[in-house]
């Protein structure tokens, strides 16, 4: 009887635990040639050192939320309706979507996911991913003065750039981000740039993280190219409705620093 209670307690941790991750999405390259395709993935994971790292846990379902691409013109790209099973079992691996850009310009790929999760109780679950990448004519002229990555999606909380995404972008070059909470700046929240090769210190690591200022704004300079998961969150304990008695909030951004700059090489 105590080794089947100390399963299910077992059982029942595990399953708090892979409710508490975030989603990501993450294009394999940041600039592809017009015509050329892309392929973007949907990961759930960073659950790790209090949700700073890369590794993946769990699975997530594109059929829960939303997964897209928004081209130059406006137009949507539901990815779920071409995306593939990458994972071996259920809740191993990720999801892979392939993208044709077919015209020049910056692209945004978004995912939301609105779900409810047991922490131990009910707890609504309200996710955001961005990623951008550049279609071009010529990769080797790669325009630095795209616009377009400065406007809110409308996701419940959501990392805006308020720098290009993409370029001009590489070492000694700031990213900015603006942390919106239904639409308004969020104030004072922790903004944590993560390096793909980078463990972040226990607490508050100065070097890779930033509280956001009165007009929600953070900025991160990288000294080298890496890829960068931009991770925010947010908990409203008294937020509560049917099914469930406490929301939380996670909003993410991958962005992937060149070594050089595409734009001028620097």
């Amino acid at each position: 009887m105590l080794r089947l209670l100390s399963l299910a307690l077992v059982a029942g941790l595990l399953t708090a635990t892979a409710s508490a991750h975030d989603t990501w999405v993450e294009t394999n390259t940041n600039i592809v040639s017009t015509g050329d395709a892309i392929y973007v993935d949907l990961k759930l994971g960073n659950h790790g050192n209090n949700h700073r790292d890369f590794k993946m846990a769990s699975k997530a379902n594109p059929a829960d939320g939303t997964w897209d691409v928004i081209a130059p013109d406006g137009s949507k790209f539901d990815l779920t309706s071409v995306a593939v099973d990458l994972g071996y079992a259920p809740k191993e691996g990720f999801w892979n979507a392939k993208y044709v850009a077919d015209a020049p310009g910056l692209y945004l790929v978004s995912h939301t996911r609105d779900s409810i999760v047991n922490h131990g109780h009910p707890v609504r679950s309200v996710k955001s991913g961005k990623t951008f990448f550049v279609a071009s004519d010529g990769r080797s002229q790669i325009p630095g003065n795209l616009s377009g990555y400065d406007q809110p999606q409308g996701h419940a909380l959501e990392l805006v750039p308020t720098t290009n995404p993409v370029a001009p972008l590489g070492p000694g070059k700031p990213i900015g981000v603006n942390l919106l909470f239904h639409g308004k700046p969020l104030s004072d929240t922790v903004v944590s740039f993560i390096p793909r090769r980078e463990t972040l210190k226990e607490g508050f690591d100065e070097t890779y993280e930033r509280k956001t200022n009165a007009q929600g704004k953070a900025t991160f300079t990288p000294k080298t190219g890496d890829q960068y998961l931009v991770v925010a969150h947010l908990e409203e304990p008294n937020a509560r409705g049917e099914g469930y008695d406490s929301t939380k909030y996670s909003a993410t951004l991958l962005v992937i620093v060149p070594e050089r700059c595409p734009c001028c090489g620097e």
